[in-house]
Parts: C-alpha cells; structure tokens; sequence
C-alpha cells in the first residue's frame, strides 16, 4: 500500500518536499524536486525577513544610543555610511518605531537643555547688569519725585531683591512706583454712574463700566487718606482718576531729569498715556514704563474668583498662602484702574518644583524658543508675563509630579498650550477669568507667532537642532549679539539668577 503526506516547513531552512513509499519492511525517502512558485515563495519571505531585521537593528541603533561616538561604531560594524548620524531622514531611514511626529528624540532633548543651560548663564549675567543700571536711574528718579510730591514713593536700591522692577522684555521694563497716603481698602458699596470727562465737561451718557481687570477707585474706599488724594488734579467726583494721576506724574519725571542732570540718558516719551522713558544702557536703549501703584495687602479682589472649584493646583494652603499677599492697582489707562497680581503670582511660582518637577526648566525652554526662534525683537507681541500664564493654565491642567518629570514632554505641553491661545488671540488671565492678555495685541503679529510655533509642532526635533546650533541672538537694540535673553519674567535675584539681581521677572 502506497501514501503520501507533505509536512509544514519552517521559514529557513527547511528540506524539500519528500514523497514516503512505504513498504512492509522498511520505509524509503525519495526527494522530488520543489515547484517553481515554490521557490518564488521562500524567496519572498527570506527578502521579507531580512528588510524586517534591517529595520529593526536600525531602530534599535536610533533609540538606544546615547552618544554620537556609539553610533559611528555601530554604524561601521554594520557597513552603512556614517551620513546616518545626522538623522534618520538624512540617512534615507524611516524614523524609529514608537516615534511620532511631534516628539523629540532623547539625544535632541538632552543636546537641546544643555544649549538652553548655557544660554541661561548668559542671560542672567546680562540682565543682572541691564537691571543694575536701570535700578540705579530708578533709584534717583523717584527720590526726587518724593521730595517733589509726598503722595509717591521713592524705590530704594536693593543688591538682593526689588520687586519693583520687572522684565517684561530684554528692552522693556514695568516699574510700578508705590504711592503713599492711601490705607484701609473696602470694596465700593454701591454702584453708581459716572458722566464726567478729563477735561471737566459732562456726558449724555454714562462712561463704560470696567471690564475684566479693570475697576474705579474712589477716595473713600480707603479708611486712612490723605487730603491731597481729594485735590482736583487727581480726582473727580470722588473719583481717583488714574489719567489724571499720570498728568501729575509725567511732570514730576520730566522735572526729576533735569534735577538729577539725566538728559543726556533718559528721556519721556509720549508715545501712551502711560509714563514711558527710554534709557541708554551699556547693553543698548531699554523702555521703561513708570506706572503709578495703590497696594492693596489686605484685601483679595472680588473680581478673581479663585481658587477654582475642584482645582488641584495649587493646594488649598497653597492657595490661601497666595491670597493673603493682596493686589495693587495701576494707573496705566484713563478712567479705569487696572488690576495687578504681581506679587501673589511671583510667591506662586517660589516652589514651583517643591515636588522635584521640571516645570521651571519647561518654562525657561519657551521663553528662549519664544526669543530666539518664535517672536524675537525689542517689542514682541508675546512677554514673558504671556508666557507664565501658560504655564500656571497648564500646571491647574497637568498637577501631578509625575506629568512634570520628562522635560521634552512638558515643553511640548506648554507649546500647544501656547501656540492654542495665540492662535485663537485669547489667554485668560489665571486669577481674572473674564479677561483676555491678548485683547489689545497686534493680529497680525500674533498670526505670525502662530504660523511659527505650528512649524515647531509638526517637527519639534529640527527645530530644537536648529536652536542648539544657532548662535547669533536677539539684542536688547534688535541686532545679532551672544547673550540669550527672553523677554519678561520675574528676574529673582536670590534665589534663582545671582546675589547681585536686583529685580523681577514675570
């Protein structure tokens, strides 16, 4: 009796197909020949196999090396063209499996937050010594607008601290300048109409209500004031009005260059409202906007609901420690006072990492991206105050430790958080919600901001490559020069930039 049966081969090596002639006694093997479509087959599955274990080694050559040195050494075992260093793409490779597009590759990061360090180091040197001149002129500018008028305060010069001072830019600077004879803060019982104008003539119909973070302020809102807070230059019908406050101010700076022999350095533009002076630096022409301040300790205003309802961050002892530092008040519009958080938003991000996080390192990643590569110039449209508010909505969002320890992770975070508000022109402020940062900026110059950081997203990894091998940078006076520098944010001398900070950053 005669049979046949053919057995399942394996991948490789595997014997050809065998007819079994079986016979009482023993059993023969005789081999046939194997088809043609049959070997056409093994041939397709060996090509198949080998391409597979190619692109396998070459993804494991990408996402475990560590070194530019370990690379080439595989690379030459391997016989391929050192090109491939460069990146996967260069090289004519697929980019790693698990990788997508809009994510960093470890070697970009770790190169990428070195370069960032170094720029770091330089700016703190360079803005250590912008702050210190510009503290110097402050110095002697509100001394002599206090002896001229004892409702404003002088800023004393400080080698550690003074939060006086704040970096809005490389070139811009907001000096709030303390005002004297005004203690006891109450919110306005009652609402009432105003009709009045600057110039003393009445309206048909009344002015428009403030929005967001702005308020009236009335004299007797405060239990102690001095009686020269009631005088017609500063006030109408009650009225503390803030357009009439910087009248007054801008002649006391003006007769305090004089006084102090600085006109050859600083000098008053009239390009706002608000008080603005331009100063002649060792590192080029800062802006210096002279803003007029009613601190309020006592009190948290009624127009920033927070902490929110099932907010995570901060924490609830946090929070209170936060609200008990107050707001102030700015006199940088018309009619209407703006409110100011500086402080409490300074003491909020004190122990920002106190969980061992990366938050602060994320942070410092964006504003040099946001300098260097996405809104450069004397004047951006984005600050770095912009820019802490992204970070504090992204820090309520994402609260736990363990969302902040990859930083590539959470600079990418902060990025589309970023790149979501400038392109829809709205970021709320963080204690005011009904208030947009982006109200009264430029669209254009924010459509552009837009455009740029959607590139950045679509290929994080060139753009970090390219920022770690560029080195001409933005100036204080526009033009290319070393020192790394993002426009504002809270500059903290003690703690985090050197001894000899003297100001703060937003």
């Amino acid at each position: 009796m005669f049979g046949t049966s053919a057995s399942k081969e394996p991948c490789h090596g595997a014997p050809p197909l065998a007819l079994l002639v079986v016979f009482p006694a023993h059993i023969w093997q005789v081999p046939l020949a194997p088809a043609p479509e049959k070997i056409l087959c093994d041939q397709l599955q060996s090509g198949a196999i080998s391409e597979l274990k190619r692109r396998i080694a070459k993804a494991s050559l990408w996402s475990t090396c560590t070194s530019s040195e370990t690379r080439a050494e595989r690379l030459a075992l391997r016989g391929e063209p050192l090109t491939a260093l460069a990146s996967p793409q260069a090289a004519g490779m697929e980019p790693p499996l698990g990788t997508q597009q809009g994510a960093m590759q470890p070697l970009v990061a770790d190169n990428f937050e070195a370069c960032l360090q170094d720029k770091v180091d330089q700016r703190r040197q360079w803005v250590s010594q912008t702050v210190e001149e510009v503290q110097k002129v402050v110095y002697h500018l509100t001394t002599e607008i206090s002896n001229q008028d004892i409702r404003f305060q002088a800023i004393p010069y400080s080698l550690m601290y003074n939060g006086n001072i704040t970096v809005l830019a490389p070139s811009q600077f907001l000096v709030t300048v303390p005002v004297r004879g005004l203690a006891g803060y109450r919110e306005a019982r009652e609402q009432r109409w105003r009709y009045y104008t600057l110039q003393g003539a009445r309206l048909p119909c009344p002015l428009r209500s403030p929005e967001g973070l702005q308020q009236w302020l009335e004299v007797q809102q405060f239990v102690k004031n001095l009686w020269q807070w009631h005088e017609t230059d500063v006030s109408i019908e009650g009225d503390i009005v803030p357009a009439k406050v910087l009248q007054v101010f801008r002649k006391l700076v003006e007769n305090a260059i004089e006084a102090c022999h600085l006109s050859g350095k600083v000098s008053v533009l009239t390009t706002s409202i608000a008080v603005h002076v331009a100063m002649e630096t060792s590192e080029g022409q800062v802006e210096i906007e002279l803003a007029p301040e009613v601190e309020i300790p006592t009190a948290w205003s009624k127009r920033a609901p927070w902490p929110r309802c099932l907010s995570r961050w901060p924490s609830s002892e946090r929070a209170k420690c936060i609200k008990s530092f107050g707001f102030s008040l700015l006199a940088r519009w018309h009619y209407h006072w703006q409110l100011s958080f500086l402080q409490a938003e300074r003491v909020l991000l004190e122990q920002l990492d106190e969980d061992g996080g990366c938050r602060r390192r994320c942070f410092q990643a964006l504003r040099q991206m946001k300098e260097d590569v996405w809104c450069p110039g004397r004047r951006p449209v984005i600050t770095s105050h912009h820019l802490q508010t992204v970070l504090f909505w992204t820090c309520e969002k994402y609260p736990h430790a363990k969302d902040w320890r990859v930083f590539s992770k959470g600079l990418l975070r902060l990025a589309r958080k970023l790149h979501k508000c400038v392109r829809q022109r709205f970021l709320k402020h963080f204690f005011v919600r009904n208030s947009n940062l982006l109200q009264h900026a430029a669209p254009a110059e924010l459509d552009a901001v837009a455009q740029k950081l959607g590139l950045f997203l679509k290929d994080p990894g060139s753009a970090c490559r390219l920022l770690t091998f560029h080195s001409g940078l933005i100036s204080v006076d526009g033009s290319s020069q070393v020192p790394g520098s993002c426009p504002g944010e809270k500059h903290w001398a003690a703690k985090e930039i050197t001894s000899s900070t003297s100001t703060s950053e937003a």
